[in-house]
């Protein structure tokens, strides 16, 4: 029971501090490069556990910080794209350091190493590519309504999945990675996201949040509920790989640092597939348009 109640307030307060970020570009900014920072902390030092493996901790996560940055000060549009060399060379130095740490095996750190941009890097930084949109006359905005969307479908699938699974689940969706899944809990997530998803569009249609800042995204109700369909798949798979890493490491949990719910990469693994899927959903959509 203590545990229980443990697991729910930090699970509230986490969703409001995450979600409450969104309507503040410099909070968000802030909050992500953070998440950014501790989620890679934590997988440098579950590989670092590993035999033969000796993963320069402070310079990957260092240069993950910087290309987040980066990549938010590019699509903000504050500087050119010349901001990228700083990280390009700190790329460099991860494979030539390899000649002098003297690693029985160092393919496995430079491979670890860039895994560690590849896997959480890169993909967390594309959140800012769903912030910052430009509208037809040219200019750049802030619109926190796309990347919270992204949070909200994958909070109400896990719900969603969780419920109708608990009810109904018979079919196992992956138990040899995650036995715990079933196929019945998985559609059950995905019809609330497309109902969610739904009333978002209806939302973003008659503007009934332009008092919290947020712009209309100009999406159909269709495309809205695609969206939502991306997210749920691709926030399923990135939970899939998750498990199939810490299977692979022979651990539980990733981390511990949020009590009752386990470490950075146990709650933003799904947003690890999600947030790159639905960036190339909608720049798909913007090209057949």
């Amino acid at each position: 029971m203590k545990n229980f109640i443990l697991r729910t307030v930090t699970g509230i307060v986490f969703v409001i501090v995450l979600a409450a970020s969104f309507f503040d570009p410099l909070a968000m900014t802030l909050l992500f490069a953070l998440i950014t920072g501790m989620t890679i902390w934590e997988f440098t030092r579950l590989v670092n556990n590993r035999e033969n493996v000796q993963v320069n901790r402070f310079i990957c996560t260092a240069a993950g910080v910087f290309l987040f940055f980066a990549i938010t000060a590019f699509c903000a549009e504050f500087t050119t794209s010349s901001v990228f060399i700083p990280y390009l060379i700190t790329v460099i130095y991860l494979f030539i350091s390899g000649l002098f740490t003297k690693n029985n095996d160092p393919v496995n750190d430079w491979a670890y190493s860039m895994m560690s941009q590849m896997y959480i890097a890169l993909p967390l930084s594309c959140i800012s590519i769903l912030a910052f949109r430009s509208t037809p006359e040219g200019y750049i905005i802030y619109n926190a309504l796309l990347p919270l969307s992204i949070f909200v479908f994958l909070w109400m699938n896990d719900t969603g999945a969780y419920l109708t699974g608990s009810l109904l689940g018979r079919h196992k969706l992956f138990p040899r990675v995650s036995p715990g899944k079933s196929w019945e809990g998985s559609i059950g997530g995905t019809i609330i996201v497309l109902g969610v998803a739904a009333l978002i569009a209806y939302a973003d249609h008659n503007a009934l949040l332009e008092g919290l800042g947020v712009t209309e995204t100009g999406l159909t109700t269709i495309e809205w509920m695609g969206l939502g369909l991306v997210v749920v798949v691709f926030g399923t798979l990135g939970d899939l790989v998750e498990s199939l890493f810490k299977r692979t490491l022979s651990v539980k949990d990733s981390g511990t640092i949020l009590p009752g719910h386990g470490g950075m990469m146990d709650r933003f693994d799904s947003s690890l597939m999600a947030i790159p899927a639905s960036v190339i959903y909608l720049y798909t959509l913007t090209a057949i348009a």
